[in-house]
């Protein structure tokens, strides 16, 4: 009898057990690029835009789950290393530095086939809180943007390849949020008839400039699901 009851307790902290926190971040633009544009279309004068608003959800997830609730921090690398490069800073190593610091699971992905495959990677049920920080349009996460090419995209999960997504490895009530801009105009629909849960996104473009002062970005608009 003893034993069944500690199969049943096991089966019902399971999920509590194995419970994780995916945030995505994506890359900022060059200062070349951007330099080039007029100053109300500028992007990412701050190189850690997307970082800070993601350490800053890092403390929301801690104070809501528990100070050792487990983070995966999925990072897309190529970005930061033609910024670093650019601005002469060890980006890389300080988002490293950053991960350890805060005691959260840094996996670096180079392409969306890898962010597909970073997520698809974890356990089933597993992925409690999704959110993605980063540029985006209604259709797609910009992992990449005014990076390799001016106010263009080369790396990007797209809405038409959310279905090679696991939708396994999403609790049946995980909370996922975009951060990015426009996402709650298309691909937020695209995500819940994929994945079979919600992602909140923006109607409207979002902002990140409150950040440095320890607020999360705000949208210009709503925030959808």
């Amino acid at each position: 009898m003893r034993h069944l009851f500690l199969l049943l307790l096991l089966a019902v902290l399971a999920p509590t057990l194995r419970a994780e926190h995916v945030i995505v971040t994506g890359g900022p633009a060059l200062r070349k690029w951007e330099n080039l544009r007029v100053p109300e279309d500028q992007h990412d004068r701050w190189w850690a835009n997307f970082i800070r608003a993601s350490t800053l959800r890092m403390v929301e997830i801690r104070k809501a789950y528990g100070p050792t609730a487990s983070i995966v921090w999925m990072v897309h690398r190529p970005g930061y290393r033609t910024r670093a490069s650019e601005d002469g800073q060890p980006y890389t190593n300080w988002i490293a530095d950053l991960a350890r610091k805060r005691a959260v699971t840094l996996r670096w992905t180079d392409s969306g086939n890898d962010l597909i495959n970073a997520i698809n990677s974890r356990p089933r049920g597993a992925i409690q809180t999704f959110d993605y920080f980063g540029h985006s349009n209604k259709h797609c996460f910009m992992l990449d943007y005014g990076n390799d090419i001016m106010a263009a995209s080369t790396a990007w999960l797209h809405e038409n390849e959310i279905s090679r997504i696991n939708r396994a490895v999403f609790a049946s009530n995980a909370y996922c949020k975009s951060w990015g801009c426009h996402t709650g105009e298309s691909m937020s629909k695209i995500w819940k008839s994929k994945l079979g849960v919600a992602l909140e996104g923006a109607v409207g473009p979002t902002d990140y400039r409150v950040v440095g002062q320890g607020l999360m970005p705000v949208v210009k608009g709503r925030w959808a699901r």
